[in-house]
């Protein structure tokens, strides 16, 4: 009896979770059913891995959706929207074409699209030594100081004459090496204003200039005082010097001379003479 009573309520049990379960998953399959999808629509993006200063095009570049509801600031949705234009910046494949990193439409292609308006590039020759061994690469900063001729007297004298200048390219190669090696160049672009330009001209047609490489978070100013070639090697300070004429040594103090009488021996006896 007691058995038949135990097959009897399992057998209830199961059939309660199994209407239970369709009904969740009814109930699933209509909340599903009237979920909206997700609005989507296309931006532009980089089809491959672009370098600074291409030019967009429309092989170049293609439309993948994005979430209408997370747009990107300065997102292009048409191709032909920047297409002629130059990027100013590197940018990986996929990702988003923006309106910041690209340069104006009459700026052209190549470097130029890449400096800024009121700004300058200007190329000076290097060797080995001014570009700190090859490590001066696009997109790092450096100081510039210069070695001359202090007001033509001969003296040669150190001076930092632009700081936190930015690196454009060295030689033709507007990148830098992905593994941080080292380049060998003859020729390093800087971005410099139109003074700094003319500054620049002067140290390396008169003096020896020569690249100081710093960290690109490190912007602060520090404007070193120059440093002079006499006072940089210059040794102790010479002794005094002294007059042809050499002074006499004071002459001794008078003496008293008494004659002392001893019986029949006399003798002199000499005392100083003290004031």
């Amino acid at each position: 009896m007691n058995r038949n009573r135990l097959i009897v309520g399992l057998l209830i049990a199961i059939v309660v979770a199994f209407l239970l379960s369709m009904f969740v998953y009814r109930g699933y399959k209509q909340a599903t059913a009237f979920r909206p999808a997700p609005v989507t629509k296309h931006i532009v993006v980089a089809a491959a891995p672009l370098a600074l200063g291409t030019r967009l095009t429309v092989e170049n570049v293609r439309l993948m959706p994005w979430p209408e509801g997370e747009p990107l600031a300065g997102m292009f949705t048409r191709v032909e929207d920047c297409a002629g234009r130059a990027l100013i910046t590197a940018v990986a494949e996929n990702e988003a074409i923006l309106e910041p990193r690209l340069a104006a439409l009459p700026s052209g292609a190549g470097l130029p699209a890449t400096i800024p308006e009121g700004m300058r590039a200007l190329s000076v020759a290097v060797n080995d030594v001014v570009a700190v061994a090859g490590f001066v690469q696009p997109g790092t900063m450096v100081d510039v100081l210069v070695t001359g001729s202090a007001g033509g007297g001969g003296s040669q004298i150190t001076r930092t004459i632009l700081e936190d200048v930015p690196v454009l390219a060295a030689g033709q190669k507007v990148e830098q090496d992905r593994d941080g090696k080292p380049q060998t160049v003859p020729v390093m672009t800087l971005l410099v204003t139109p003074q700094d330009a003319d500054r620049l001209t002067m140290a390396a047609s008169q003096g020896k200039i020569q690249l100081a490489l710093r960290n690109t978070i490190d912007t602060k100013m520090v404007s070193p005082p120059p440093v002079l070639q006499a006072a940089l090697f210059g040794g102790a300070a010479p002794p005094p010097k002294h007059s042809g004429v050499s002074k006499a040594p004071p002459p001794p103090p008078a003496l008293y001379m008494i004659e002392v009488i001893s019986g029949t021996k006399r003798e002199n006896k000499s005392f100083p003479n003290n004031p």
